[in-house]
């Protein structure tokens, strides 16, 4: 008797251990949730559908690319944008500009892995995570997290599509290569879980990408639709790996990939961005996920073959999106979602379930409380002599010889001996 009653017990511990917890919750549940609710109410279904949008704008375009972007946050009532390139301040006044028409604070997006200067000019470029991935004290990588997540949250920017954590197992990869912390699995997964905590400290979402795993790739997604052919056994020893690992560490969102995996998704030719399987049934069920989901670009050649006019966003939403990254056409995007609303094939559920996670999000990065971006000084903050320390500290821990034919080094058979050091730090030397 006493068996059964154990049991059902021992079950209920073990389907809470896996279930993630709730990275969007703030500790002041309860006004955070209050918050979310009054916003939510107060919000028409045109409303409501526009928070899933997040269009991408640089601040070296024309004045008439901030026009059209202002009149979408006006009219369609986006919920985000994506700033790509072009210099600080320019950016900070157009943040400023939009959010000050925004009936509903933006959530501000950048795709900055190595800090600001992946896209902005006058900004501090931290090391690749290849050289992150050599660096054996995580801790480092965790302040070079910390400091690229400061920066951003100077910038106004709420959440950095970072860390990348596709695992490097494809030489040829013309697209992930130096973007990943490297080859083997539980170093991208500690490397990746190191910066993720650097910038969560500093108030910045973190981005896990490219779900599935993108780095056994011969082909990039910009341009075509990859292959990641394996075995299910296969993807969860190696691909999936990082995700669980980040995930069972509070990652705030994940960004799905255009990637084609027979494994995960049966119906051929489907990219895992639009694969209901991939991103609800895996991601969502299997894994625990409760944070943010968000498609790659939706204006990439991976996805832009598999449906237009709003065909490709639809079917993103469906499949367990939250957030449809630069989508090529918002107003035909939301028609389609509208009318798929209207039929049914949306729920107020599913629909509530995505934009009231965004509003959580948003009121994790203190939207609640908006402030604009100060300009005085900006340039000042983002390149100071903390940058350059943290910086040297990286460069200094990442050296390492990979490879030592002939001992041309003078160096040999260091396996057992002990060695002098100076305060420098030591180079690795793994013995060829």
């Amino acid at each position: 008797m006493r068996f059964h009653h154990l049991f059902p017990l021992f079950f209920i511990t073990f389907t809470c251990v896996s279930a993630q917890k709730n990275p969007l919750v703030t500790p002041d549940s309860a006004a955070q949730r209050q918050w979310v609710d009054v916003r939510y109410d107060a919000m028409d279904l045109d409303e409501k559908l526009g928070q899933l949008f997040m269009v991408m704008i640089a601040s070296d375009q024309q004045p008439k690319d901030f026009d059209y972007v202002e009149s979408l946050i006006a009219k369609e009532h986006i919920g985000g944008v994506i700033f790509s390139t072009g210099g600080p301040v320019r950016q900070a006044k157009l943040t400023n500009r939009f959010q000050s028409v925004s009936k509903v604070p933006l959530l501000v997006g950048m795709d900055a892995e190595w800090g600001l200067s992946m896209r902005l000019d006058s900004t501090y470029s931290f090391p690749w995570n290849m050289t992150l991935g050599a660096i054996t004290d995580n801790t480092i990588v965790q302040d070079v997290g910390r400091r690229v997540g400061e920066h951003a949250k100077r910038m106004g920017v709420h959440i950095n599509f970072a860390p990348d954590i596709d695992i490097n197992t494809n030489p040829n990869n013309p697209i992930i290569g130096n973007r990943s912390f490297g080859e083997d699995r539980e170093n991208v997964a500690d490397k990746g879980i190191a910066f993720m905590k650097g910038m969560e400290a500093a108030g910045v979402l973190s981005s896990g990408k490219h779900f599935p795993g993108h780095g056994d790739s011969a082909t990039d997604s910009h341009h075509a639709l990859p292959m990641i052919n394996f075995s299910r056994a296969r993807l969860d020893s190696v691909e999936l790996y990082p995700f669980r690992r980040l995930i069972e560490n509070g990652l705030s969102s994940v960004m799905v990939g255009h990637l084609e995996v027979p494994a995960l998704e049966l119906k051929e030719e489907l990219p895992s961005s639009l694969s209901e399987q991939i991103i609800s049934g895996i991601l969502k069920e299997e894994m625990g996920f409760k944070g943010l989901v968000f498609t790659d670009a939706l204006n990439m050649k991976g996805v832009t073959d598999h449906g237009k006019n709003g065909d490709a966003e639809l079917a993103a939403f469906i499949a367990g999106n939250d957030i449809l990254l630069m989508p090529l056409d918002v107003k035909k995007a939301k028609e389609k979602l509208t009318k798929a609303y209207d039929k049914g094939k949306i729920s107020e559920e599913r629909l509530s379930e995505s934009v009231k996670k965004i509003l959580m999000a948003k009121y994790k990065v203190g939207l609640n409380q908006y402030v604009p971006v100060e300009l005085k000084n900006l340039y000042e903050d983002l390149n100071s002599r903390k940058d350059d320390l943290i910086y040297e500290e990286a460069i200094e821990n990442a050296i390492t010889v990979v490879k030592n034919d002939y001992y041309l080094m003078g160096i040999r058979n260091l396996e057992n001996k002990k060695l002098p050091t100076s305060n420098l730090a030591m180079p690795a030397v793994i013995p060829s």
